[in-house]
C-alpha cells in the first residue's frame, strides 16, 4: 500500500495546482464560450457556437492570428538558432565561458515589463540607442520604431529573441554535454571535419533537446504579451495584436467574456495541435541515449 500510495501523495501538491490552474480554467473556457455575457445580467443567455461564430467573422482575430504567426517566425527561429549557436561557442567549460553564459542568460531573469520599459528607450525615436548607432553610420535618424507598422512587431520580436536566446541556450548546453565525447572522437579518425562532425553526429544526437527546445519556444512565443502591453497596446492599427493581448482586450475591455472564451479555447487547441506535429516531427530519428 505504501508503494502504492506514496507517490500519489508527493505528486499531490503538483497535481492540485495542475488541476486549479490548468484543467478548470480550460473547462471553464470552453463553458463560458457557450454563453453570451455582453448583457449585463445575471443570468447569461446560452447561445451554442454563437461566440465562436461572432469570432470568426471578426477580423481583428483574423489579424491578430497572422500577427502572431509572423511574431513565432520572427521569435522562434531567430532565438533557437542563436541559443545553438551560443551554447555551441561556450561548450567548453571554463572560466571565461561560464562568466558569458551568465551573461547571456541574464535577460531571462529580469521581468518582461521591466524589459519592454528598458527597450522603450532603445527604441526611442531620434535619442534612443539604437537611433544613435545608425546615425554614426547612415547619418541622423528619427525612425519611430514602435509607431509605424511595417517595424513594430519586428522591434517586439527581437525583444523576444534577446530575452529567451540565453533560457534556450543552457538547454543546449546540457544537451551538448550530454552526447558521449567517443562518437565525436571516433567521426574525428574516421576523417570527418568539424563541420561533418557538428551536422552528421552532434546535431542527430541533439533532435531530443531541439524538439523540447522548439516546443518551448511555441509556448513563449504565444503566451508573453507583456511587452505589447508596455509598449504598442496592439498598435498601431492592430499591427501588433496577438492572439492572448486580443483575448484580454476581448475579456476586460469589452466584457465580451463568451468570445474571449471561445478565442481562448480556439487557442489552446492550435497550441496543442502545433506542439504535437513539432514533436512529431523533430522526435522522428532522434537518437537517445540507453
Amino acid at each position: 500500500m505504501k508503494k502504492y500510495w506514496l507517490p500519489w501523495l508527493i505528486l499531490s501538491p503538483s497535481l492540485l495546482f495542475l488541476a486549479l490552474f490548468t484543467y478548470f480554467p480550460l473547462f471553464r473556457s470552453v463553458y463560458d464560450s457557450l454563453f453570451d455575457t455582453r448583457m449585463a445580467t445575471q443570468d447569461a443567455p446560452y447561445v451554442g457556437l454563437g461566440n465562436f461564430t461572432r469570432l470568426l467573422d471578426d477580423s481583428v482575430f483574423w489579424q491578430s492570428l497572422f500577427n502572431n504567426l509572423v511574431y513565432l517566425l520572427l521569435t522562434v527561429i531567430p532565438g533557437v538558432t542563436l541559443a545553438l549557436l551560443l551554447a555551441v561557442a561556450l561548450w567548453e567549460n571554463h572560466r571565461v565561458n561560464r562568466w558569458l553564459r551568465t551573461a547571456f542568460f541574464f535577460p531571462m531573469i529580469i521581468p518582461m515589463v521591466s524589459a519592454a520599459a528598458l527597450w522603450l528607450f532603445i527604441f526611442m525615436p531620434g535619442m534612443g540607442m539604437l537611433d544613435h548607432y545608425l546615425a554614426q553610420l547612415f547619418g541622423p535618424m528619427n525612425n519611430n520604431w514602435l509607431g509605424r507598422s511595417n517595424s513594430a512587431l519586428f522591434a517586439l520580436a527581437l525583444i523576444g529573441v534577446w530575452k529567451f536566446a540565453g533560457y534556450y541556450m543552457l538547454f543546449f548546453l546540457a544537451g551538448l554535454q550530454g552526447i558521449p565525447a567517443s562518437t565525436r572522437e571516433a567521426a574525428v579518425m574516421e576523417g570527418a571535419s568539424t563541420t561533418q562532425v557538428f551536422f552528421k553526429v552532434t546535431l542527430p544526437l541533439l533532435r531530443p533537446t531541439i524538439s523540447f527546445v522548439v516546443t518551448t519556444a511555441l509556448i513563449y512565443s504565444i503566451t508573453q504579451i507583456d511587452h505589447v502591453a508596455v509598449m504598442t497596446r496592439g498598435g498601431p492599427d492592430n499591427a501588433t495584436t496577438v492572439l492572448l493581448y486580443y483575448i484580454q482586450n476581448l475579456a476586460w475591455d469589452t466584457h465580451d467574456l463568451g468570445k474571449a472564451s471561445a478565442a481562448t479555447f480556439l487557442t489552446l487547441v492550435g497550441l496543442f495541435v502545433f506542439s504535437l506535429v513539432n514533436l512529431k516531427l523533430l522526435e522522428r530519428g532522434a537518437h537517445y541515449e540507453r
